[in-house]
This record gives structure tokens, sequence and C-alpha cells, in this order.
């Protein structure tokens, strides 16, 4: 097979949750049990941290895997869905997986899979694994695509685990409170091995306290430790954000340049330097210097796109994929800071969201452009508008997200502002 059918036998034989939803979610970890012994293992031979979380998982694990590049490290970063391209799943020190490494093993694995049935993540969680293992990185960041607990990526027994911000995110499949989701993710919490929770909340301390000394693991509320603080306002149209940081009110870091302005990073980073300096105790070397390149060239160092991105200024337009109720109350924060004469707001979401409550966080004085992503999840973008109507929100459906763009972008002038998002697969469609 050539790499586009090969992306089409992956696709058509193989249910894949960001399409389709949760009839593409087989919870439980035995299907990639069975791939990976097939396979000899290959998640044996890797030394991981294993990230998980409801908002902030992905920069987490983008930012934890550029430090280490920069300190010298060979790093495999396996992160979900993609936003371009496939092989952006998978990467070695900014390095996607090359496509004829996909053709290849499909070919040789295609009879498993037939075999085993698996769903297109657990496929896809072998395939990284095999791959990290073959080019002998010295350190895999792997990032839970859904939950934790029955996540195909919990076969791996990490040197650390981190769990990021606990919010309401796919309740169909993870729970109903906050309590029953932060268990989910509390399931990646393994016998012995040092866990991190990057931020405190009441809501669900005790889940991830009685979780670690049930599996007699060490447990460090990174938010306790490391404070982080703003030293000067970004301007709207800069990339870097600049903060200092405290250990135990002593100080850190300062002046330390992030190449993610969003603020909610500032809720990150506290695990991120947990994690960095729970490896260093574990004998990895990363100097200051490394902390401070990773951090600054983020995106440079990995590629990571989609988190608060500029995407032209004169009008200013700004992308952030988003999409769930606490992302969006922080993203929603920082976007009503932003100065501007009008706001032009292009929306798109998929079908199995509570609308309703995503809506109620958006700004009625916007201009909305209602689109629907090219998946099969998305919402119409009719239904989508007419729900924004009767909560006040003013605007008209576009169709594809192409269209709703231009509608924008024509729309508005050199002082105004258009934000893109959503849905990770909204920003997905855009150029970057």
């Amino acid at each position: 097979m050539t790499y586009a059918e090969t992306l089409e036998y992956l696709y058509s034989q193989l249910p894949v949750f960001q399409r389709v939803g949760a009839a593409g979610y087989k919870p439980g970890l035995g299907n990639t049990e069975k791939l990976a012994a097939a396979m000899g293992n290959p998640e044996r031979r890797l030394r991981c941290v294993h990230v998980a979380g409801t908002n902030g998982k992905g920069s987490s694990s983008n930012l934890l895997a550029a430090v280490l590049q920069a300190a010298g490290y060979k790093v495999g970063l396996y992160t979900s869905p993609h936003l371009r391209e496939f092989t952006e799943r998978i990467k070695v020190n900014d390095q996607d997986l090359t496509p004829e490494y996909l053709v290849a093993w499909v070919a040789q694995w295609k009879p498993l899979f037939e075999l085993v049935q698996p769903s297109f993540f657990e496929m896809c969680v072998a395939l990284a694994f095999s791959y990290f293992a073959e080019q002998q990185i010295d350190v895999a960041v792997i990032e839970v695509g859904l939950g934790g607990r029955l996540d195909s990526t919990n076969i791996i027994t990490p040197l650390v685990s981190l769990i990021t911000n606990i919010s309401f995110d796919h309740q169909n499949l993870l729970g109903e409170t906050l309590p029953l989701i932060a268990a989910e993710k509390a399931g990646i919490i393994k016998p012995g091995i040092p866990a991190i929770i990057s931020q405190t909340q009441p809501e669900v301390q005790t889940v991830f306290e009685q979780k670690a000394a049930a599996e007699h693991a060490p447990l460090l509320f990174a938010d306790q430790h490391y404070r982080t603080i703003l030293e000067v306002q970004p301007a709207p149209d800069q990339e870097v954000q600049v903060l200092s940081v405290t250990y135990d009110g002593n100080p850190l870091l300062t002046h330390l340049e992030l190449g993610l302005v969003g603020e909610y990073q500032q809720l990150n980073l506290p695990g991120v330097l947990a994690v960095l300096d729970e490896l260093r105790r574990q004998g990895f070397e990363v100097p200051e210097a490394a902390v401070r390149e990773g951090l600054r060239n983020v995106r440079q160092l990995t590629g990571f796109r989609g988190r608060w991105t500029i995407l032209g200024r004169q009008p200013l337009v700004v992308c952030d994929t988003g999409h769930n109720e606490a992302g969006l109350q922080l993203v929603m924060s920082q976007l009503a800071r932003l100065p501007r004469r009008q706001l032009h707001f292009v929306l798109g979401v998929v079908n199995d969201k509570d609308v309703s409550k995503m809506l109620a966080l958006l700004p009625t004085e916007a201009t909305y452009y209602f689109c629907q992503a090219t998946i099969p999840r998305a919402l119409p973008a009719a239904t989508l508008a007419e729900a924004a109507a009767a909560v006040g929100l003013q605007g008209r459906a576009c169709g594809p997200v192409s269209v709703a763009v231009a509608a924008a972008q024509a729309a508005a002038g050199p002082d105004d502002v258009v934000f893109i998002g959503g849905s990770t697969f909204v920003v997905a469609e855009l150029t970057f």
C-alpha cells in the first residue's frame, strides 16, 4: 500500500474515536497488551514520563519533551490527536514518524490487526512504542489519550507520572463527577512510582492521595511548592510570556521566558518543573540553561501548535484548541483582555459535547461564523447557529471551516480580533 492507502486502511478498518466518538473507544488494556506482546513488548525497553489530565496534558508533554531535547537527550513524544498529518502523533526530536515506516509497519502487522481487531488508538500506541524502541531513544514522553486507568498507554511502567488539571470532559465515558473523572486519571499512578499533580483542586485532592497511598507511590502537588508569577503582561501579539518561579517561597527562576502565551500555561508549569526535578533525582542531567531553552523554544523544538497561536496581525487572528468548559473559561478570560474594536468568532464543535454549557461561556458582543470540521463527529453549522441564537449569540452558519474563516477575515478591520476555536478539529483545518 502507498502512504495514502495505508491511512485509508487505518481509518476505515479501525474505529477512530476522534472521528466517530464513543463508538471508537475501547476501554481496557487487553488489546494493547496483545499487540505489544506480539511485537516483543517494545514498551519495556523505554524510559517514559506518563502524562494524563483533562486540560494541559498536551502542553505539558510538549514542554517536557522540549526541555529534555534541549538537554541533549533523544526524546520520543507521543500525543493525540494530530492537527494536520497523522505522523505528527509520533515524534523523535521534532522529526515526525516517517510515512515509509508507517507503511512498512502496517503491512507487517496487518494480519495481527485483523486477528485482534484493535481500535485506531490501540494501534497508534503499539506503533509509537515500536518506533521509539527501534529508534533507541533516551526517554519518551507519553500523553494519555482519554482517561488513564483504561487508556491504551497505561501498559507502561514510567519513571514518573504527571496529572494536570481535572475538569468535565467525556463524562459519558469517564463519569459525571469530578472525583469519578479524577479516579480514571489517577489510574496511571503505579506502585512505587512518583506521581506529580500539577494543580491542587480541593474537589479531587483526596482521590489522588488515596490512590497514591494504595500504591505506595510518592505524591507531590506541584503548585504547593512551585509558584509562578507573571513579570510583564505580554502584548496581545507577543508569543512569549515572562515569568518568575519560586520554590517553597524562595526564588528559583527569574525572567523565565515561556514560548506558550496562554495564561493557563502558568497552571501547567509547576507540574513540568516538578517532573524535571524528579528526573534529575533519577540521574538525568537537565541544567537550567536547557530548561530556559526548552521552555522558550517549545514551538520550534517540538512543532507544538494550536494553543493560543497567533496566525495574523491587523487584524489579530488567534486560534486555540480549548474545547471543554474549564479550558474555554481560561481562553475566554484571556480573549476578553485583548484590545479590539470588534470580535469576530469562528466557532465549530463536535456533536457529543454539552453545547449549551459551552455556548454560555462565550461573549455575546461578538459576531459569530459557525462552521463544521470535516469529520463525522462535527455538529452541523446550522444546528450550532440555532443553538447559539437561543442564548443570544448572533451570527451565521458558514459550513466549512475555510469558508467561515474567510468570511470573518473579510469582515474584520485592522483593529479587530478574529478568534478561531471550539474544537481541536476546527483548528486542525487551519494553515499554520
